[in-house]
């Protein structure tokens, strides 16, 4: 299949990183809801599937959801390789390859991608020579098409794209909240991969379910535009609106979410002019909330005594004055600040040494307090 087959109109891509759980064990995937979701999916004629070695089961529930019950041909699957998961070897990146093919029985991958590219994760790619494996696998019938999934810079994708122009399509978050935003760069990535002529895929187009529930001000823009829209339709119809995009992965957890997505996405119409004009205007209302004016410049890290993930926690703490979603911050702890071996701002000594160090004069200190104090750290 094309990178273009899919149609202007059967964007949507079923994102299998949030599937439902069994009601009582959390740890366990709902396959049989999974199965309700994927048959709307498909009957819809939608056809895009999105998991990954490193999501929890995905592969397995796919596998049982998906791959015993409808013909190979019917639909295309993606998943992708994280070398950087405690990969020592070359070889034990290429078992998760094997043990992705194994969990799916799939046969083949549609779409096979290097995983979550980005400071210094991308180093391990090369090391391992992952690009010439995929091709080869390629060349072997295992893989249709070969791209990766990112999140850094603008200028650090086009220095992979330089590096690699045999990527055949990229992965990126893009949503309204972040187009203009300076850690995510939702606009600088995405015309980057299109002056390089890549397909896009789009990851987080409501930014992990907060542009879903986003804050009052948006709600009412919104709902005077719109009254029966969903607010998670405006963000998917604006990042399947961008020109070059082949597919909006959204994570679906319910079948209610899937019927809504489906509604607006199985015989899919770009925003006109107005409803671009309302998106436009609602960003920029998230942009009027006051936040933790840091730009991850880490110049306070550089200094830190303790090794407090400083940064990591004021976008934690922005997540909360935004959208008012702790249980969301705390997930974005754990990849920002404690994955990455830093300590959590509860264990701050009150040194002042990051306050000397901020260009942007950001009262530090009293802010990790503050973020200590909503994320209920002495709790969790």
């Amino acid at each position: 299949m094309a990178l273009t087959d899919m149609g202007e109109n059967k964007k949507l891509g079923f994102g299998l990183m949030r599937l439902p759980r069994v009601e009582g064990n959390g740890d366990v995937i709902d396959v049989e809801a999974t199965k309700q979701m994927v048959d709307l999916f498909m009957e819809a004629g939608c056809t895009y599937f999105d998991t990954a070695w490193i999501y929890p089961g995905s592969e397995d529930a796919m596998r049982q959801a998906l791959v015993e019950r409808y013909p190979r041909e019917s639909y295309t699957i993606a998943t992708k390789n994280a070398a950087w998961a405690g990969c020592k070897t070359r070889e034990d990146a290429i078992e998760q390859f094997e043990t992705s093919l194994r969990r799916t029985n799939a046969g083949y991958f549609d779409y096979y991608l290097l995983h979550n590219l980005g400071q210094n994760r991308t180093g391990v790619f090369d090391e391992f020579d992952l690009w010439n494996f995929a091709f080869e696998m390629k060349k072997a019938g295992k893989i249709r098409h070969v791209g990766f999934s990112f999140h850094s810079t603008a200028e650090e994708l086009e220095e992979i794209l330089n590096a690699h122009p045999e990527a055949e399509f990229v992965q990126l978050q893009i949503n309204y909240a972040d187009w203009e935003n300076n850690d995510v760069q939702s606009r600088k990535v995405y015309e980057v991969a299109r002056a390089h002529k890549k397909p896009i895929v789009i990851m987080e187009p409501v930014k992990g379910g907060l542009l879903a529930d986003p804050p009052k001000d948006v709600k009412e823009l919104l709902n005077d535009a719109d009254p029966n829209a969903s607010y998670a339709s405006w963000a998917i119809r604006f990042a399947a609106s961008l020109d070059g995009v082949m597919a909006v992965l959204s994570g679906m957890t319910t079948v209610d979410q899937m019927k809504d997505n489906l509604s607006y996405m199985k015989d899919f119409k770009p925003l006109s002019e107005t409803e671009k004009e309302v998106v436009d205007k609602a960003r920029k209302a998230i942009e009027a909330i006051p936040i933790v004016p840091c730009t991850s410049c880490d110049y306070c890290a550089k200094v830190c005594p303790m090794n407090i993930g400083i940064s990591g926690t004021f976008k934690c703490l922005n997540i909360i004055k935004l959208y008012g979603n702790v249980k969301r911050a705390l997930h974005e702890e754990t990849f920002c600040v404690i994955n990455p071996g830093k300590k959590r701002a509860n264990e701050c000594i009150k040194c002042g040494a990051c306050e000397r160090a901020c260009p942007q004069h950001i009262k530090i200190r009293d802010t990790l307090d503050e973020a200590a104090d909503l994320m209920m750290m002495d709790q969790v």
